[in-house]
């Protein structure tokens, strides 16, 4: 009797008790918490996919803000650009009456060259006369004939 069994053979029988029980250990354990964590599993996908949408919607507040800035940046430049359309508008001006007294100064000018011309034309012409009338004062010596 005894001696016929090994020794192993008792341990096989123990072994598989155990392996039994752990087996049922585990699954007992694991029934009591999966459910737990299938519920943990899907809040936690529920709150990343909360998050994502949430994401999304920082984003495009975000844009909007951008979109704002940039709004303000364009009026600073419509505002720039009046000041100096302003400003060009004075030069114009400034060079258009800069032109105007430039092209009356030149015929004042004109004018005056012209009247100095005339008056150095008469005054050539009126010693040629008085040289002339000198010359005719002159004595003459007579022809003798």
């Amino acid at each position: 009797g005894v001696s016929d069994t090994s020794p192993d053979e008792g341990l096989q029988e123990d072994l598989t008790v155990e392996d039994k029980a752990v087996e049922q250990l585990a699954e007992g354990l694991l029934s009591h918490y999966l459910p737990d964590l299938q519920r943990s599993k899907q809040a936690l996908q529920e709150l990343t996919q909360n998050q994502v949408v949430l994401l999304d919607t920082l984003e495009q507040e975000i844009s909007k803000f951008k979109e704002c800035h940039s709004m303000l940046d364009i009026n600073a430049l419509f505002t720039e650009a009046k000041h100096y359309h302003a400003k060009l508008v004075n030069i114009r001006k400034e060079m258009l009456m800069l032109h105007e007294k430039t092209s009356k100064l030149k015929k004042r000018a004109l004018k005056l060259q012209q009247k100095r011309q005339k008056e150095e034309l008469e005054k050539e012409q009126q010693r040629e006369k008085e040289f002339e009338r000198e010359k005719q004062l002159t004595a003459k010596p007579a022809k003798r004939t």
